[in-house]
């Protein structure tokens, strides 16, 4: 293959996946109108059309949709390749993209990542927060953050965090003239801050648990939010109750700013777990980075 025919394979490779001439060419450090001259060549050479442009995306066509199948993992393999060379430096190096959720990353990424790169100065990490499930393939991230039940079952999974419970809670005053709920269906007669899946697009169902019985239930209220600490401010000033990460809020119990319910309704559940497609060969920064993330049980954690 000649070195100019390679350059427009990873052109088309770019645009193909970014589903954008002018985030492609970002990405390429190039121009648009050098980039669209790249893709033009390889169709002309190849007679075929590998892309649907119009004025608003860009899209592959079924010839641009094989070829994008037979590219992405002989590419993703050149890359997992070049990366396993840096074993031969006297230092690990190389750049890891992770997607990962608010929560985890400020609770379990960023404290191991602090202590981690001050270990290990030539790895580059970036982290998208990102509360929906991005396909970390299509997005060319190393691996994602999320809990162990959104995992796929295609992907090799490492638990990064111990298990994780859910707290309802109310502020002093949402509870001066009415009842505290002794039951997930008393839920119905209370004013409740509605979280927002990013996934689904849909308001989160309320979950529960007790002694093997699990409960869904709906709750209705004013509000509506698709992030955590926006509803604990609206909980504090009193406009509900809201169901959040019981380590987000066991401060404000703990000064009486807010009261907790349900308690008992709130079982543990599988904690967040770092995911990434199978490989045979991991590059080192990323097995190093693995490894520092992975949970250990200690003998001071119950659970």
């Amino acid at each position: 293959m000649k070195r100019e025919e390679l350059g427009e394979l990873l052109a088309f490779l770019a645009v193909a996946e970014e589903r954008s001439f002018t985030r492609a060419a970002v990405r390429l450090e190039t121009s648009q109108s050098a980039l669209s001259h790249t893709i033009r060549k390889l169709e002309a050479r190849l007679s075929l059309q590998l892309l649907n442009r119009t004025t608003r995306s860009v899209a592959p066509t079924e010839a641009g949709e094989r070829l994008l199948e037979t590219l992405r993992p002989a590419f993703d393999d050149i890359d997992a390749r070049l990366e396993a060379l840096t074993a031969l430096r006297d230092r690990p190096a190389g750049s890891i993209r992770i997607t990962t959720g608010q929560h985890a990353a400020r609770t379990i990424l960023w404290p191991a990542l602090a202590k981690f790169l001050r270990r290990y100065p030539d790895i580059e990490v970036e982290l998208a927060i990102d509360q929906g499930l991005t396909d970390i393939v299509t997005g060319r991230f190393d691996a994602g953050v999320r809990l162990g039940e959104q995992v796929a079952k295609d992907m090799i999974a490492v638990r990064i965090g111990s298990e994780l419970r859910l707290a309802v809670v109310g502020a002093p005053a949402y509870f001066a003239d009415r009842p505290k709920p002794s039951t997930p269906h008393e839920l119905a007669q209370h004013r409740c801050i509605n979280l927002r899946r990013q996934t689904q697009g849909g308001l989160y169902i309320w979950e529960f648990g007790k002694n093997g019985r699990e409960l869904n239930v709906r709750v209705e209220g004013q509000l509506v939010f698709n992030e955590s600490p926006l509803a604990i401010n609206a909980a504090l000033d009193g406009f509900g109750l809201a169901i959040i990460m019981e380590d987000q809020v066991l401060p404000l119990i703990s000064e009486g700013r807010l009261v907790r319910v349900l308690a008992d309704w709130c079982e543990p559940f599988t904690g967040y777990h770092l995911y990434y497609p199978s490989r045979r060969e991991l590059p080192p920064a990323f097995a190093l980075l693995v490894e520092a993330l992975r949970y250990r049980r200690t003998d001071s954690t119950s659970e």
